[in-house]
C-alpha cells in the first residue's frame, strides 16, 4: 500500500465562527494531500494533465471525529489502498498535534481522457510509480 504525509496549517478564513475548520474544507485538504502523496512518490499532475489525461473527484466521503481549530498543523495521512486501474481511491487520516484522529475520509477519482472526457487507463509512469508499494 503507498502512503503519504503532509502537513496544513489551518488559516482563520478556513474557520467557523467557533474557530473550527469548516466542514466543506476537508475537501480541500483531502485534494492538497492527495496531489502531494503522488508528488512525493514523483508524479506530477501537471505532466497527466499535459499529455492529455484528467482526473475528477467521482465520490468523497468524510467522517468528522473531532474539530480542527484555527492555527493547528494538521498532519494528513493518504493512503492508496490498492493499484489504480479506471478509477483510483485515496483515503485520508487527519490528525491535529495532540497526533489525535480528528478526521478520516477517502475519494475515489476517474482518468479520463482530456478530449474526450471518456475513460481511460492510469499513465503508465504512474504505474510504473506505484508498482513497488503492492509488491
Amino acid at each position: 500500500m503507498f502512503q503519504a504525509e503532509t502537513t496544513v496549517r489551518v488559516r482563520y478564513a478556513e474557520t467557523d465562527q467557533m474557530a473550527y475548520v469548516y466542514y466543506g474544507n476537508y475537501a480541500m485538504y483531502f485534494e492538497v494531500a492527495r496531489v502531494e502523496a503522488l508528488r512525493s512518490a514523483g508524479f506530477s499532475y501537471r505532466q497527466m494533465e499535459d499529455d492529455g489525461i484528467i482526473m475528477p473527484v467521482l465520490e468523497l466521503h468524510t467522517q468528522f471525529i473531532k474539530p480542527g481549530k484555527y492555527d493547528e498543523l494538521l498532519t494528513i495521512r493518504t493512503s492508496i489502498p490498492s493499484l489504480p486501474g479506471v478509477r483510483i481511491k485515496f483515503e485520508y487520516e487527519v490528525f491535529n498535534e495532540a497526533n489525535e484522529l480528528i478526521t478520516k475520509g477517502w475519494t475515489t477519482l476517474t482518468f479520463l481522457k482530456k478530449e474526450s472526457h471518456r475513460p481511460c487507463r492510469p499513465p503508465q509512469y504512474l504505474l510504473d510509480l506505484l508498482q513497488p508499494y503492492f509488491q
